[in-house]
């Protein structure tokens, strides 16, 4: 099943949020992410959260599952619930922006639940990012953004090829050196590494939707 989460940063496009709901057969908003939603024309099948930020619950008519778990935030309890739900691949929209503690905890949240689907992707109007298996390949056009960050801390082993500025079995180590604003250089991309979790910022396009 793929299973679209709606949380409370910033909003997506309605056109965003449009094609990824159609994709998808379960829609999560997390908290927050009901009042997008809501302004928006969507319904969710299930707002759920500490629903402390979520303007409409007191009117709204669909099924809403209040937790109020202080230990875990509220992208962490939809990813729970759509593990419950058997989710295999899961898209997430506002998992990024208005406030960088909240952007960096749900990295966090991303390193913490990867290796549970078999795809975990965050999506804005302008990147796609995921952390990446230990030998991946996508297509992209010619000069694209491509960016990488050693998620874990530091990452070994990475080589790439189709990238301006290539890596042959080098590191990432965060605060020392890191692989933002490369490019490609020609229509596919390979990234392999050895250890760690490397986390993929890339442009959107549309067939990264698919």
């Amino acid at each position: 099943m793929r299973t679209l989460i709606l949380a409370n940063g910033n909003r997506p496009s309605k056109k965003l949020l449009e094609n990824l709901r159609a994709r998808c057969s379960y829609f999560v908003a997390a908290d927050g992410g009901g009042n997008c939603a809501t302004e928006l024309g969507f319904r969710p099948d299930i707002v759920l959260g500490d629903l402390d930020s979520f303007r409409y619950a007191d009117s709204y008519d669909g099924r809403i599952l209040r937790d109020e778990d202080q230990e875990t935030n509220d992208l962490e309890k939809a990813l729970h619930h759509v593990l419950q739900q058997k989710a295999v691949r899961v898209d997430v929209l506002g998992a990024t922006g208005r406030r960088l503690d909240h952007t960096l905890k749900n990295l966090s949240v991303m390193q913490q639940f990867h290796t549970r689907f078999d795809q975990l992707v965050f999506y804005d109007d302008v990147f796609y990012t995921r952390i990446l298996p230990q030998d991946y390949t996508l297509s992209l056009p010619a000069s694209h953004t491509v960016s990488l960050f050693p998620l874990s801390g530091k990452v070994t082993g990475i080589t790439t090829e189709g990238l301006k500025y290539p890596l042959d079995n080098e590191s990432l180590v965060n605060g020392r050196r890191d692989g933002s604003s490369n490019e490609t250089i020609s229509g596919t991309i390979r990234i392999r590494h050895r250890s760690g979790s490397l986390l993929l910022m890339t442009g959107l396009t549309d067939k990264l939707l698919d």
